[in-house]
C-alpha cells in the first residue's frame, strides 16, 4: 500500500473525530489528568449519558499543557461551539453536560478563561496558550495518542514519507537547514551529529531515543511520550534513514508507565502500517525499533552511561573519544537524540527546515517546551519560540506569583542549570544567554521561586540531588559533591565558619572542570549561580547566623510578640515539644532550647504573635 493510500485510510477513519461539530466528550488522559481524576470522569461519564438519553463517543486525549486546571474536559456538539471545562469532578460533571447539551449557551458555568458559557474564548486564546507557539505539543489534547489514524489525519508520517524519497545526505542537508539544536541539554547541532554518524562505515548503526528524564520538576520527554507518542517515533525513523541505522531503542525510565504503554502501542501500529519494519514504504529501507525500560539512574540520561545501560552494564559513562558516532551501542557506530529533538524532525521534513527556522533567534532556532513549575499561577507544560524572555514565560503565560509575593528567581535546566535572578527577567530564553548568565537549558526544567525561597536552601536541594546520583566513578564528582553538599548544609545548621563560601567556590570550580560527565560538569551551577547573584544571602548564613527568607530550620529562632499576643494558647497546644509555656489570656513564652523549629506554632497563631529570625 502506497503512503497516500495509508493516509487516505486514516483521514477517513479519524474525520469523525477531528470534526469539532460531531457531538464528543473529550477527556485530557495523561498523568497529569488522571493525577487530578481524569479516569474518574471517563468511569462515570457512559451512566451520565444514558440517564440524559445521549448517544455521544467519549474519547481520551493528551495533555492540552493546562495541568494546573485539570482535569480538563472538552464538549462537542453541532449546535454549539466546543467548550473546555477545567477542575472538572465527578460531582460537577452531571451539571456540565446538561448545561451544555440541554441549555445551550445560556449556562452561567465557568469554562476555561474563567468566562461563562457563552462567552468562553478560543482555544488558542486562553491566558496560558496565547503566547505559545506549538511545534511540538501540536497535536496534544487534539488526538487520541493511542491512535494513529488521528495522528495521520493531522500530517503524521508525511515527513517520512518524503524523507525515504531523498538521499540521507539531502534528509541531513535539510535538518541542517532547520537549525535544529538537541534538544537534551547541551544544543549540539542535530544536522552535524547525524553527519558524524552517515559518514561512519559499519555494518550495523544503532537510533537511540533518550527519554530518560531525570530532572526534578522536567516532564516535556513524559507529555510527548503520552500525548503525541508518533511525532518521536517518525523523528526516529527518519533519523535511522538518514544515519543508515537498521535497529534502535527508545530508552525510557520505568517510573513513565503511561509513556511506555503507549509508545509501545505506536511502535505496533507504525509496524502494522508499513511505517516501521522491514522495506518501509517500499524504499527498501528497513528499521526496527523497541523499547529499553531504564530503572531511573539521573546518570544514565548521560549518552555513554545510557550506551552501557542498554548493553546490561551498570549505567557509569566512559571517557571521550571515541564518541558514540564512531564507537556507540556494542561497539558500533550510534546516534543518540532526545525525546523533543526527534519530535521536531517530522515538521522539519514535511514543512521544510526554512519555514522551522523562521521561529527562534539566529543561533537558537526554532521553539522549546518547558515544564513551568514552582512558585506560579499557572503551572504546566508551555512551548515558546527560542529568543521569548524569562518576564513572558513567568508573567504572560504562567501569569506571575501567587498571592500577591514578588518574584525572587527562576531556577533553569534542573538540577545541572543555574538560578536567574529578578533584574535579569527580561533575559531572552536561549543558548547563548542563558549559558552567559551561568545557566544552562538543560532538558526544559523552569522552576519559579517567590521572595519567600532561601537561595541557600535551593542549592542544597539540587546537591542533595545531583551528589545522590552521582554514580561515584571519577573523583572529582564523587567527592566534591559531597563536599559542596556538607558546606551547604553546615551553613543551614548555624556551624559555618569564614571563608567557607569562597572555600565552597573553589570546589565548584573544581568539580566543574575535572568532572568526566556532564553531570558532575554541570552539578555545581546551583551553587555557582546563586552564590553569583545571592551572595549577600550566603553572608547572612555565614557571618550573622540568620536566613532571611526563615527557612533554614538551624538558623531559626522563634519567639513571642507580647503586644501581640492574646493568650489564646492555640500555639501551646500545637507545639509538640512542649517548648510553649503560658496560661490562658496570659503572654505566652517559647524556651529555645526546648524549641525543635517545627513551625507548628507560627501556623497555629491567628494574631501574628509569633516571630521567626
Amino acid at each position: 500500500m502506497t503512503f497516500s493510500e495509508i493516509q487516505s485510510r486514516a483521514q477517513a477513519a479519524a474525520e469523525p473525530f477531528l470534526d469539532s461539530r460531531r457531538p464528543r466528550i473529550l477527556v485530557g488522559a495523561s498523568t497529569c489528568g488522571k493525577a487530578a481524576g481524569a479516569d474518574d470522569l471517563l468511569a462515570a461519564l457512559p451512566g451520565h449519558l444514558k440517564e440524559m438519553d445521549l448517544d455521544i463517543e467519549v474519547s481520551q486525549v493528551g495533555c492540552l499543557g493546562l495541568c494546573y486546571a485539570e482535569p480538563l474536559v472538552e464538549l462537542r456538539s453541532a449546535e454549539h461551539p466546543p467548550l473546555l471545562f477545567s477542575g472538572v469532578t465527578t460531582e460537577s460533571l452531571g451539571g456540565i453536560l446538561t448545561a451544555y447539551y440541554r441549555h445551550g449557551g445560556g449556562s452561567a458555568l465557568a469554562t476555561m478563561g474563567d468566562q461563562p458559557h457563552g462567552d468562553a474564548p478560543p482555544f488558542e486564546q486562553l491566558p496560558m496558550l496565547e503566547g505559545q507557539v506549538r511545534v511540538v505539543s501540536r497535536n496534544f489534547g487534539r488526538i487520541d495518542p493511542e491512535n494513529i489514524d488521528h495522528y495521520m489525519a493531522r500530517g503524521g508520517y508525511a515527513g517520512l514519507a518524503r524523507a525515504v524519497e531523498m538521499d540521507p545526505a539531502e534528509v541531513i542537508d535539510e535538518v541542517r537547514t532547520s537549525g535544529l539544536r538537541g534538544r537534551g541539554g547541551a544544543g549540539f547541532p542535530v544536522a552535524t551529529k547525524w553527519n558524524f554518524c552517515c559518514n561512519e562505515e559499519a555494518d550495523q548503526k544503532y537510533m537511540i531515543c533518550n527519554a530518560d528524564e531525570g530532572d526534578p520538576g522536567a516532564f516535556m520527554d513524559r507529555s510527548v511520550l503520552e500525548s503525541d507518542p508518533h511525532s518521536t517515533l517518525e523523528g526516529m525513523i527518519v533519523g535511522a534513514y538518514a544515519i543508515g541505522a537498521s535497529e534502535g531503542y527508545i530508552y525510557v525510565r520505568a517510573e513513565y508507565p503511561l509513556a511506555i504503554t503507549r509508545t509501545e502501542r505506536a511502535i505496533e501500529q507504525a509496524t502494522a502500517y508499513g511505517l516501521l519494519g522491514d522495506n518501509i514504504l517500499g524504499s527498501g529501507f528497513s528499521f526496527h525499533a523497541k523499547i529499553k525500560k531504564g530503572a531511573g539512574a539521573f546518570v544514565c540520561g548521560e549518552e555513554t552511561a545510557m550506551l552501557a545501560s542498554i548493553e546490561g552494564k551498570r549505567g557509569m559513562p566512559r571517557t571521550r573519544p571515541p564518541f558514540p558516532a564512531q564507537k556507540g551501542l556494542h561497539g558500533k557506530p550510534t546516534n543518540i537524540n532526545n525525546v523533543e529533538t526527534l519530535a521536531n524532525i517530522p515538521v522539519i521534513m514535511a514543512k521544510g527546515g526554512a519555514a522551522f527556522a523562521q521561529n527562534g533567534t539566529e543561533q537558537s532556532r526554532g521553539t522549546k517546551t518547558f515544564a513551568l513549575t514552582g512558585k506560579i499561577v499557572r503551572t504546566g507544560l508551555i512551548e515558546v519560540p527560542l529568543g521569548t524572555t524569562l518576564r513572558h514565560i513567568v508573567f504572560d503565560i504562567g501569569g506571575g506569583i501567587p498571592d500577591g509575593k514578588a518574584f525572587k528567581a527562576v531556577q533553569t535546566g534542573g538540577p545541572s542549570g543555574g538560578c536567574i535572578p529578578a533584574d535579569l527577567l527580561d533575559l531572552p530564553v536561549d543558548y547563548e544567554h542563558l549559558a552567559e548568565a551561568g545557566a544552562i537549558m538543560g532538558s526544559g526544567g523552569l522552576v519559579a521561586m517567590d521572595e519567600d525561597t532561601c537561595m541557600v536552601d535551593v542549592a542544597r536541594y539540587f546537591l542533595e540531588f545531583t551528589q545522590a546520583e552521582s554514580c561515584g566513578k571519577c573523583v572529582p564528582c564523587r567527592l566534591g559533591t559531597r563536599q559542596l553538599l556538607q558546606l551547604l548544609n553546615s551553613m543551614a545548621r548555624g556551624d559555618s565558619k569564614p571563608g567557607d563560601i569562597d572555600l565552597m567556590l573553589d570546589v565548584a570550580h573544581s568539580v566543574k572542570i575535572a568532572s568526566l560527565c556532564g553531570l558532575g560538569q554541570t552539578a555545581p551551577n546551583p551553587v555557582l549561580t546563586t552564590v553569583k547573584y545571592y551572595r549577600d544571602e550566603y553572608e547572612s548564613h555565614v557571618n550573622d547566623r540568620r536566613c532571611p527568607a526563615h527557612k533554614c530550620e538551624g538558623l531559626l529562632r522563634y519567639a513571642v510578640d507580647a503586644d501581640a499576643c492574646t493568650g489564646c494558647t492555640a500555639c501551646l497546644r500545637a507545639c509538640p515539644a512542649e517548648a510553649v509555656t503560658g496560661e490562658p489570656r496570659e503572654v505566652h513564652t517559647i524556651d529555645p532550647k526546648k524549641c525543635i523549629r517545627c513551625d507548628a506554632c507560627y501556623q497555629a497563631c491567628k494574631f501574628n504573635a509569633i516571630t521567626k529570625s
